[in-house]
C-alpha cells in the first residue's frame, strides 16, 4: 500500500526537513511526498481503492497503535493508496476537508504545519513497524 503524503507550502532547507527526512528513509513501505504551493496545484490521480485522511485540528485523536490498525485494516482490504492532506499555515480549504474520508488529529494543540509534516513521518514510520512486530514502539 502506497503512502502519499500531499502537503502544502515547501518545507526547504530546515530542522524539519531533516526530520521528515530522517523517517521516510525508514519507512519500508512505498512513500511519496508531494509539496504544492499555498494554494493550487496539482496531484497525480489517486491509485483506486484509496483513502484520503485530513490532518486537522477537529479530526479524531488516534493513539499509535489505532492508527497501526487502522492503516493494517486498509491494507488488508486492498486499499492501494492512502493519501495524506496537510494545510498550509491556515489549514485545510472546505473542500479538502470534505474529501477526506477520515480526518485525524495529533492533539488538541495547534501546530505549525511544517511540524504536522515531521510529525506524520514519525507515526507513519511507528505505525509501520507496529505493522512488521518490530520493537521500536513501546506502549505504556
Amino acid at each position: 500500500m502506497k503512502l502519499h503524503i500531499v502537503a502544502r507550502g515547501r518545507i526547504g532547507r530546515s530542522p524539519e526537513a531533516d526530520i521528515v527526512a530522517r523517517y521516510s528513509k525508514r519507512i519500508a513501505w512505498p512513500l511519496v511526498i508531494t509539496e504544492l504551493p499555498e494554494t493550487g496545484g496539482k496531484v497525480a490521480d489517486l491509485i483506486a481503492p484509496a483513502r484520503i485522511v485530513a490532518l486537522d485540528e477537529t479530526g479524531d485523536q488516534l493513539g499509535s497503535i489505532a492508527f497501526a490498525q487502522l492503516l493494517e485494516g486498509w491494507r488488508d482490504d486492498g486499499i492501494r493508496e492512502v493519501r495524506f492532506l496537510i494545510g498550509a499555515a491556515d489549514g485545510l480549504t472546505e473542500a479538502e476537508r470534505a474529501s477526506a474520508d477520515r480526518r485525524i488529529a495529533f492533539g488538541s494543540a495547534t501546530w505549525p504545519h511544517l511540524m504536522v509534516r515531521a510529525l506524520l513521518a514519525e507515526q507513519l514510520y511507528r505505525a509501520t513497524t507496529i505493522i512488521a512486530g518490530h520493537p521500536y514502539h513501546r506502549e505504556g
